[in-house]
C-alpha cells in the first residue's frame, strides 16, 4: 500500500513537472510571456523562382535551362496573437525577382523583331527569356503556432511593381531548326539562327500588380531570431488583358529562405 502511494505520488509529480515544463516552453520562446502579444518581425532572405505558364503548354517541348538569377527580399511583418496558437500578420516587403530560361518550342505564338521589322506568327526553335522584377508585396496572413518553436502562416498577398523587364531572343535549336511561320501555322517560313537571332521585349505589356497566396514557415532558432521559408504563388496573369503576342497566361512563383528578428 505504501509503495502504491509512493508510485502514485511520483506519477502525479512527473505529470505536474511535465505540464510546468510545457508551460515554461511556451513562455521561453516568447518573445514575451503573454499569449496575446503584439510585435514586429523584420525579415531578410534570398529569393529564387520564376514566372511560368501553369501547367506548361504543349508548345513547350523541353526546358533546357532554368537559372534563377537570385533575388532578395527585405521587409517587416506586424503581428498580433489572439491566443497562444492563433494570430494575424500584416507585412510590407521589398523584393527583387529574376530568372533566365531556355526552352525548345514548337508552333509557339509570339511577336518578334528581326532586322528592324516586327513579325508575328508561330515560332519553332529555341526561346531564351530573361526576367527582372522589382516591387513591394503586402501579405495578410493567419498564423498558427504548431509548437512553441514552429509556426505556419498563410493568406493572400498583393504585389505592385516599380520596375519590370521581360525580354529575350529566339534562334535555331541544337538540331539546326529555327523558323517563324508568319501569321498562321502554315504561313510564310522565315528561318532564324543564332548568328542573327530575332528578339522580343514584352515589358510594356506586363501588369503593374499581382495577387496570390503566401505560405510561410517560421522556426525560432533563438530567443528573438527566426529561420523562415516562404512561397509566394501568383494567381494573376502577368500580361495585360488585351496582350495577344503570347498565347497563354503566366504566373510568378517564388520561394524565399532567410532569417528574421522578432521584436
Amino acid at each position: 500500500m505504501q509503495f502504491s502511494r509512493l508510485l502514485l505520488a511520483a506519477v502525479l509529480g512527473m505529470s505536474a513537472l511535465a505540464a510546468q515544463a510545457k508551460g515554461d516552453s511556451w513562455a521561453q520562446w516568447g518573445p514575451t510571456n503573454q499569449d496575446t502579444q503584439m510585435g514586429l518581425i523584420v525579415r531578410a532572405g534570398y529569393t529564387i523562382g520564376g514566372t511560368s505558364p501553369l501547367p506548361l503548354p504543349p508548345e513547350v517541348r523541353s526546358i533546357n535551362a532554368f537559372q534563377p538569377k537570385g533575388g532578395a527580399t527585405i521587409g517587416v511583418d506586424g503581428y498580433k496573437m489572439f491566443n497562444r496558437r492563433w494570430g494575424l500578420n500584416l507585412g510590407w516587403h521589398f523584393f527583387y525577382e529574376g530568372f533566365h530560361t531556355e526552352a525548345d518550342v514548337k508552333n509557339y505564338r509570339m511577336s518578334l523583331t528581326m532586322d528592324g521589322n516586327t513579325l508575328s506568327g508561330y515560332f519553332t526553335g529555341t526561346d531564351v527569356t530573361n526576367t527582372d522584377m522589382w516591387g513591394m508585396t503586402f501579405p495578410l496572413t493567419v498564423t498558427f503556432a504548431i509548437s512553441p518553436r514552429w509556426s505556419v502562416s498563410a493568406g493572400p498577398y498583393f504585389s505592385t511593381y516599380f520596375h519590370q523587364d521581360f525580354s529575350g531572343q529566339v534562334y535555331d535549336n541544337k538540331d539546326g531548326v529555327g523558323y517563324l511561320r508568319v501569321d498562321t501555322p502554315t504561313g510564310e517560313k522565315i528561318n532564324m539562327d543564332r548568328n542573327n537571332p530575332a528578339t522580343y521585349d514584352f515589358t510594356d505589356h506586363m501588369m503593374q500588380w499581382n495577387g496570390g497566396v503566401e505560405i510561410c514557415f517560421d522556426w525560432k532558432a533563438m530567443k528573438h531570431m527566426n529561420v523562415f521559408g516562404k512561397v509566394d504563388w501568383g494567381l494573376s496573369n502577368i500580361w495585360e488583358s488585351d496582350f495577344e503576342a503570347v498565347a497563354f497566361k503566366m504566373y510568378p512563383l517564388y520561394a524565399t529562405f532567410g532569417v528574421a528578428y522578432r521584436y
